[in-house]
């Protein structure tokens, strides 16, 4: 008998790899996880408190390098997503307002389920977001990659700069969301349902 989805997730998620927290990779980089919040294409959040920005080692380290040559440059990554758990994808996928935008978790998922692809925006030296052709997870023409009618010429240089230094790490943008990069880790990879929170060590107390 098949083994049950749970168990083969569960199964999976204690063979998975170690993944990386990407504020301690990228010490600088501006990490604003929009499912924490509001500012997402449901409007609410799939989230927990506390959630942080964790992606496959190998995939931390191209955007470690990306971020590096956005510094050189004056920039600063950044960051609306990147591991997904499938409960989350659940969620997203159950509330999504139009299908085709969001993957399906039982049918392939996203490579977000398998910590290898992340959602990027551009900031400046201080860590505020720069102009870009729209807001993370809008719906609408003006987010595919190549689209510039109606697109201030800002937005469209700040789109291209941050496309130039993630394709140099071998990564690649989704056709239809500026913000979206898949790395190539994500051939093969398992989908995981790992938490996004820290869980606390043995013995430790209550916080005070």
């Amino acid at each position: 008998m098949p083994a049950p989805a749970a168990l083969l997730v569960a199964l999976v998620a204690a063979s998975s790899p170690r993944l990386v927290d990407v504020a301690d990779r990228i010490p600088d980089a501006s990490v604003e996880l929009r499912y924490a919040g509001t500012e997402n294409l449901l409007g609410r959040p799939i989230y927990p408190p506390g959630a942080r920005c964790l992606l496959l080692p190998a995939v931390a380290d191209r955007l470690a390098h990306a971020a590096d040559r956005l510094r050189q440059q004056g920039f600063r990554l950044l960051v609306y997503d990147c591991y997904r758990p499938l409960g989350a994808q659940r969620a997203l996928w159950a509330a999504a307002p139009i299908r085709g935008w969001v993957a399906d978790p039982d049918h392939g998922g996203s490579h977000h389920n398998r910590a290898a692809a992340v959602d990027v925006g551009l900031a400046g030296r201080d860590g505020a977001e720069l102009p870009l052709p729209t807001p993370f997870d809008a719906i609408g023409d003006p987010h595919a990659r190549a689209f510039a009618h109606g697109v201030p010429a800002a937005a469209r240089q700040n789109r291209d700069r941050l496309r130039t230094a993630m394709e140099a790490e071998g990564f690649r943008v989704n056709p239809y969301e500026w913000w979206h990069f898949d790395a190539p880790e994500a051939k093969g990879a398992p989908l995981l349902d790992l938490p996004l929170v820290r869980k606390p060590r043995a013995g430790a107390g209550a916080p005070r």
